[in-house]
């Protein structure tokens, strides 16, 4: 890992455990082993990292846009199928941009709705009918923010639905949308 990856990966990492306000670059030049220089000769600035962070999302969300659209059982269920708290790079970078999101960053924000709209789009292409594709994705996000309020299916005691739960009510979906 680059330098300036680690750098990154040091700030991500501090907007997930301590949220924005404890991204000083001092922390996350700790966090990443280096000196401020260090961090100031990849980074000028907060923003500059948050700006990186972005496009880090932006190619992630890519990379799962092409695994969607050659998902074998179609976008829509590889959407909810895949809208559980797995910590992979996707969902880790998609929570801290989230929580830029949150602090009024406006390429945060934007970053989060093109992301939403990209996956709209690839269930909208293969459900051919906006509201049903936009329930499929509601179905999605909901799924991510049970888990991410139980714990997920570790959590005892938890009302947590999973994604194989509802593959009959997507199956079910896709079969009634009108066309």
């Amino acid at each position: 890992m680059s330098a300036r990856d680690s750098l990154l990966s040091a700030y991500q990492a501090l907007l997930l455990a301590e949220g924005h306000r404890a991204t000083t670059l001092e922390a996350v030049a700790a966090g990443a082993g280096v000196s401020k220089g260090g961090l100031l000769y990849h980074f000028r600035s907060k923003e500059a990292l948050a700006e990186a962070l972005v496009e880090r999302l932006d190619e992630l969300v890519g990379e799962d846009r092409e695994a969607m659209r050659s998902a074998e059982d179609g976008p829509s269920r590889y959407y909810v199928r895949t809208s559980v708290w797995t910590d992979s790079p996707l969902d880790r970078t998609l929570v801290a941009v989230a929580q830029l999101a949150q602090e009024s960053h406006d390429g945060a924000r934007a970053a989060m709705a093109r992301a939403r709209d990209g996956w709209l789009e690839l269930i909208v292409e293969e459900v051919g009918h906006l509201p049903t594709a936009r329930a499929i994705l509601l179905i999605g996000d909901g799924l991510y923010f049970d888990a991410a309020l139980t714990g997920g299916a570790d959590h005892v005691g938890a009302a947590h639905v999973g994604p194989d739960e509802l593959m009959p009510v997507i199956g079910h979906l896709l079969d009634s949308a009108p066309r």
